[in-house]
């Protein structure tokens, strides 16, 4: 029996929507364990009675681990599908949160959080390849919203580990209560998320693996820089407001929760903005925020301007990592694995050393001046946003005049038309989805029949990732 055309919309958009709760879901997950695991360390440190010292050769495991766990795990991505490795990496996480809380010493806690550094960074790479596998197939830019569950999640986290603290219960027990919620969600999540089939190049003996797409690393140059910013505002901005500014206890941490709300905030914006302005201009706009508020609120030096100002460098750095994330991963389908592990590696980098930078620079200055750092880095990057343009291809030629006996080339007659996966100048692509929005070269989006469809297959993503079903990330 053969379906309508309406009847094909309708699976493909319920198809479309399934994958995205499914990401949805792991984005949160992996933020809530981040956020359990943080609001529980006080209790993991007093167990273990370890000093600042002690604990920050722990913290040193999970970093080394998350970064291990990033550059392994992307060509495994690219060979084997991001839905098999999300998947296992999201219950595995449920399995590695629970360790820190029982182990009998320091070497067992570095070991453990190695391991939990590991699981993370392996679901973080493939989760964004999978979001990005799914935000090709609705046709519409969707990452930025991925990347706000994230916030959403260690939000969740922290704040119900600090409650069950507070309720006397110990760095175990709450482990096992994160750990069984991050397991139904991945479970959830197993159901529905989109399998995407990779499609591997093949090398003739011999043959050198090809390298990655043009622009990969300098996409991670951008996250390094826009992470720098992160941790700056983390680990410094309550510091800056009390110790600089004479802001009260509850006054300084404003900093970072003033970041937090605006970040989160802005992640939520961030798809419609980037459908209707494109990414560039997005990421130029944004930065730009980022590095004009965070700026005059130095300027001002007072402490409602400082809070003022880490709000709105929350506001701006919200949108850049998504679309730089986005970008990656749309450069080469075939290979996207191992570009999102780059970016994302040189982004953590970022993240863990940009307050380390910061602290030497005050020590040899002060802190408001080294705070001008990532001030700098960020307007970089905003300078540098045209980086998240797709390199153009080279169109082909056509022919002026039909060859000698021959036809010229015309549509089938039944009206079905294949429209391969194209790109702009400002970086995006066509959708797979029947009537999705396409990028104009202005940078916005709009609404467009892009796909390809015929009366009797759904259509399918044009990717070399082709779905095989619904459940799977």
């Amino acid at each position: 029996m053969r379906m309508s055309r309406e009847t094909i919309r309708e699976k493909a958009r319920d198809r479309a929507v399934r994958a995205r709760v499914a990401v949805y879901g792991l984005f949160l997950l992996g933020g809530t364990a981040v956020g359990t695991w943080t609001s529980r360390i006080p209790a993991v440190k007093e167990r273990l009675d370890l000093g600042d010292g002690q604990f920050s050769i722990a913290l040193l495991g999970l970093a080394g681990g998350a970064i291990a766990g990033m550059q392994l795990i992307g060509r495994l991505v690219d060979r084997h599908g991001s839905a098999k490795i999300m998947i296992r990496a999201a219950f595995l996480q449920a399995v590695v949160l629970i360790v820190p809380a029982y182990v009998p010493s320091l070497p067992a806690l570095t070991a453990a959080m190695f391991a939990f550094g590991l699981v993370h960074g392996m679901l973080n790479v493939s989760m964004n390849a999978n979001a990005v596998t799914v935000e090709r197939l609705t046709g519409k830019p969707i990452m930025s919203s991925f990347h706000a569950m994230y916030s959403v999640g260690g939000f969740a986290g922290a704040t119900t580990g600090g409650l069950l603290a507070h309720a006397g219960l110990g760095a175990g027990p709450t482990f096992l209560i994160a750990a069984a919620v991050i397991a139904s969600i991945a479970a959830l999540s197993a159901r529905w998320a989109l399998r995407d089939t990779p499609d591997p190049v093949r090398l003739a003996p011999g043959q050198a693996r090809p390298r990655l797409p043009r622009g990969v690393l300098f996409l991670g140059v951008l996250a390094f820089c826009c992470l720098v910013g992160e941790g700056t505002a983390a680990d410094w901005g309550s510091v800056y407001l009390r110790e600089d500014l004479g802001a009260s206890a509850g006054g300084a941490a404003a900093a970072y929760a003033a970041f937090s709300i605006m970040m989160t905030a802005g992640r939520f914006a961030g798809d419609g903005l980037a459908a209707r302005f494109g990414p560039v201009r997005l990421v130029r706009a944004c930065g730009l925020v980022a590095s004009a508020g965070l700026g005059v609120g130095l300027l001002v030096g007072a402490p409602l301007a400082g809070v003022l100002g880490f709000g709105a460098f929350g506001a701006g750095l919200s949108c850049i990592i998504p679309q730089v994330f986005s970008a990656a991963g749309h450069r080469d389908p075939t290979q996207a694995g191992r570009a999102l592990a780059r970016v994302a590696g040189l982004g953590y980098l970022g993240f863990l050393s940009g307050p380390v930078l910061i602290g030497s620079a005050a020590e040899l200055t002060s802190l408001p001046v080294a705070l001008v750092i990532p001030v700098v880095l960020v307007l970089f990057v905003a300078v540098a946003a045209t980086a998240l343009r797709a390199p153009a291809k080279p169109q082909p030629q056509p022919e002026t005049q039909p060859r000698v006996g021959t036809l010229p080339e015309t549509q089938p007659e039944t009206g079905a038309r294949a429209l391969p996966e194209t790109q702009t100048e400002t970086g995006a692509w066509t959708g797979a989805l029947p009537e999705t929005q396409a990028e104009t070269e202005t940078g916005a989006w709009t609404g467009a029949e892009t796909g390809a469809h015929s009366s009797e297959a759904a259509p399918a993503v044009t990717s070399g990732r082709t779905p095989d079903g619904l459940p799977g990330p």
